[in-house]
């Protein structure tokens, strides 16, 4: 009875509910029309992947359901990597290329416009007898070599470019070597005199004629005031080794003759790093008969090499410094007689020393010790040794002042790990009192 009742009254109030008007049998689904776009409506720039696409439940109630805030994520993207530009390749700098504001003497830049600008220039300084020392200027150049005259002696052509000094000296004759390297280094030459068949062969030179303006000597008629050749007499000096010479002014007479050229030599290489394998070598001993010697010792504080002759600091009088150079150089070339090039009246004959083909060279920088050979292998302008090794690569230079010493045999360099006791050396020399050999009679 009480069943059938209840199922009475659920009908009778279905009926109502469709009687009664004005209601809205789409009042649930009006409750989720929202202008808020779905989550698969964004449009932002984003590597980020959209969420799932919201799914609209319907809930039997009045009030709308709060809709969905969404957070923006941004992903970073990856940070793009920084292209590597190559490095330039640096020029060499040596054997035969070098930056152009290099010096190829030094393998280092040229100080001034104006040594950029002039051509180098040897001069002829003398080394014996003993009187003529302390020399003048010998520090300033930018290479020096020394090389035998005759009977042992020797002598210097240092070569100039970076500095030019007002007092260089003294000046001494020239010699068949001297013609080697002229073209060399593509090099004036300034001398007091030579012999006759040596100036013959200044004056008149076949395959290159106008060679001879390269050459300034008082022999020429060049004197002091224009081509700075200047005596600078003293009590005891013999005249011959009085004359020095103004290289600012040799230089401006070498413009007016159109021979300053800028011009660079060819054949040193130069490195700030020594080549590997080097051996210890701190004290280099050079004799040339007992007549005239050097020794060099290296000196750590500098990096430098100093010279001694004689068992005493050899001395430069421009500037009071011992002799010093960044690299020392052996140069192992033959020797031939040339008695012919001499002045009958001579004792000794001249020497033709060869440096054309190859021959076997040491190399000393930063207290190392380096053997290879050097090569010329012809007479072009600016064609000068090249140092190599067996495998043809070159032998590296401190950048910097380079002696270079000519030798007949390596026989006669004696090198050492220990340095010798010059302060003592000195202090015998001198409680010997060695008398002065008498000043020689050749040019």
């Amino acid at each position: 009875m009480r069943r059938g009742l209840g199922l009475l009254l659920w009908i009778a109030l279905g009926m109502l509910l469709v009687i009664i008007p004005g209601f809205n049998t789409n009042l649930v689904a009006a409750q989720f029309a929202t202008n808020t776009p779905r989550p698969t409506e964004f449009a932002f720039a984003t590597n980020t992947p959209p969420g799932p696409t919201a799914t609209a439940t319907a809930t039997a109630t009045a009030t709308a359901s709060p809709t969905a805030t969404f957070t923006v994520t941004f992903t970073p993207t990856a940070t793009p990597t920084a292209t590597q530009t190559p490095s330039p390749t640096p020029t060499p700098n040596g054997p035969y290329r070098y930056p152009e504001e290099v010096n190829s003497l030094t393998g280092l830049p040229y100080p001034s416009d104006a040594a950029r600008d002039r051509r180098n220039l040897i001069v002829k300084i003398s080394n014996y007898p003993p009187i003529v020392r302390p020399q003048t200027g010998i520090n300033l150049a930018d290479m020096v070599w020394e090389y035998e005259t005759e009977g042992g002696v020797t002598r210097f052509a240092a070569i100039f470019r970076n500095n030019a000094p007002t007092k260089v000296g003294s000046v001494r004759s020239a010699r068949l070597i001297d013609l080697q390297l002229v073209p060399m280094f593509n090099a004036l030459l300034a001398y007091s005199g030579t012999s006759d068949p040596i100036q013959n062969m200044i004056l008149n030179n076949e395959e290159d004629p106008y060679r001879v303006f390269q050459f300034f000597s008082p022999l020429k008629g060049d004197n002091c005031e224009n081509a700075g050749f200047c005596r600078f007499e003293r009590p005891g000096l013999p005249f011959e080794h009085t004359l020095f010479l103004d290289t600012t002014v040799l230089w401006d007479l070498a413009t007016r003759r159109n021979v300053n050229t800028g011009t660079k030599s060819r054949g040193l290489a130069f490195s700030e790093v020594p080549d590997a394998g080097g051996q210890i070598a701190n004290d280099i001993f050079l004799d040339w008969y007992g007549q005239t010697d050097a020794r060099w010792q290296y000196d750590e504080a500098t990096g430098r090499y100093l010279r001694f002759t004689d068992g005493l600091p050899h001395i430069d009088a421009g500037d009071g410094e011992q002799i010093w150079a960044d690299n020392l150089i052996v140069v192992e070339a033959e020797h031939r007689d040339r008695p012919d090039l001499f002045e009958p009246e001579s004792k000794t004959a001249s020497l033709d020393i060869i440096l054309e083909g190859q021959g076997r060279v040491m190399v000393f920088r930063d207290g190392q010790w380096f053997q290879g050979f050097w090569r010329r292998e012809n007479a072009e302008p600016g064609n000068a040794l090249v140092l190599i090794y067996g495998n043809n690569q070159p032998i590296m230079l401190k950048p910097g002042r380079s002696w270079v010493s000519v030798v007949r045999g390596f026989g006669d360099v004696i090198t050492n790990e220990q340095q010798a006791d010059m302060v003592a050396t000195g202090t015998a020399l001198a409680l010997s009192a060695t008398p002065t050999p008498s000043p020689s009679a050749t040019p």
